[in-house]
């Protein structure tokens, strides 16, 4: 296992499959802090079919004197504008006892170093509107917050109405982009 250290305590990696519970553990937390937990339906197949087998996404795990202290799940996506590749960073956390110890920071800063090497052209995340100790986090690191900008989103049975108002045949799964 491949580690990095961030500072004498903080120490981050790439989650293994072994970290299925932990990464479900934190997503169950970070809803909490939220006050989203009656939202989470992710199991621990879900999380292993999409990290893992899939490779759909990414996840970095924080440990602080060994102990697991918070992760990051991160995913790539693309600006048209820029012609290059780009990191967005789905979720963020780090267990409260834990919180102001540098964590975070370094759970950040090692994502950006992962998209500087894979010559990324920007690094993305969202932010709930009440959490202002988390927006001025952002804002100490650079972040700027995007004003001008909406988020839309269509889940559960929306997404399939709105996959059925057009398309009258099947996708032809020979021609589907994401076949492996």
């Amino acid at each position: 296992m491949t580690y990095c250290t961030a500072n004498k305590h903080t120490r981050l990696r790439f989650a293994e499959e072994e970290d299925i519970p932990l990464i479900l553990e934190f997503i169950r937390g970070l809803a909490e802090y939220e006050h989203l937990l009656d939202q989470v339906i992710a199991t621990e197949e879900s999380i292993g079919r999409y990290v893992f087998r899939e490779k759909m996404v990414e996840v970095i795990i924080a440990e602080y004197d060994n102990v697991p202290a918070g992760f990051a799940l991160f995913f790539h996506n693309f600006s048209t504008f820029l012609g290059k590749p780009g990191i967005f960073v789905e979720d963020i956390f780090v267990k409260p006892e834990l919180r102001s110890k540098g964590i975070g920071k370094a759970l950040l800063s090692f994502i950006a170093r992962i998209g500087l090497e894979r010559d990324i052209g920007r690094l993305e995340w969202n932010c709930l509107e009440w959490n202002e100790s988390s927006k001025q986090f952002y804002k100490s690191l650079g972040a700027r917050q995007m004003q001008e900008w909406t988020i839309f989103r269509v889940t559960g049975g929306a997404v399939k109405n709105l996959a059925e108002t057009v398309l009258v045949t099947p996708v032809d799964r020979e021609k589907t982009l994401y076949e492996k």
